[in-house]
């Protein structure tokens, strides 16, 4: 049992960085879920957030948009020229999918500043790209009503999910090139 727990050594701390890593960050955002929430920032800050950014990029391309309070859900009612279009729930706002990546990146760690600038470049980037995707959904529900059950649970998912899975292999990529470096 030793021999096999030294010859993947590697694949354990991954492991174990990966989960513990993970379980924290998804504690610390329950835990955020659970006393963040305001009347100021409905349905939370974060979601709050998003949506109205994202009604925001929904006028940029010429658009009538706004968000308002759900009556009956903690969520965001999103509309494009006066017509509810979708809800904006918690799932909507990208911080599991940002913890997600962080947990991948932090278990697969280099250098502090390389790690740390490429967790940063990273979230940056698919916190943007989840604003980009929920406002291109919402005005592909809007132009096609018919083609929303495909947009919202095949193509957006496959754009975002699709995008951390590159970010993760890229970073695969460089943290190899450091390690070979330092290998040397």
């Amino acid at each position: 049992m030793k021999d096999i727990l030294l010859k993947n050594k590697a694949v354990i701390k991954f492991l174990i960085l990966f989960l513990g890593c993970y379980l924290l960050l998804a504690g610390c955002y329950k835990l955020y879920l659970f006393y963040g929430s305001s009347a100021e920032y409905y349905p939370d800050y974060f979601t709050n957030l998003v949506a109205e950014q994202s009604s925001n990029v929904v006028k940029v391309f010429g658009y009538d948009s706004y968000i308002s309070k759900h009556p009956n859900n903690p969520s965001m009612k999103f509309y494009i020229n006066n017509n509810y279009i979708v809800r904006i729930v918690e799932g909507c706002n990208s911080i599991s999918i940002l913890i997600l990546f962080v947990s991948f990146i932090i278990a697969f760690h280099t250098k502090f500043k390389a790690t740390f600038l490429y967790l940063l470049a990273g979230s940056v980037l698919i916190y943007a790209l989840n604003v980009l995707r929920i406002t291109l959904l919402a005005i592909g529900i809007y132009k096609y009503p018919e083609s929303q059950d495909f947009l919202h649970d095949i193509a957006f998912p496959a754009i975002i999910y699709g995008s951390v899975f590159t970010l993760w292999l890229l970073w695969v990529k460089i943290a190899a090139g450091y390690k070979k470096k330092v290998d040397e």
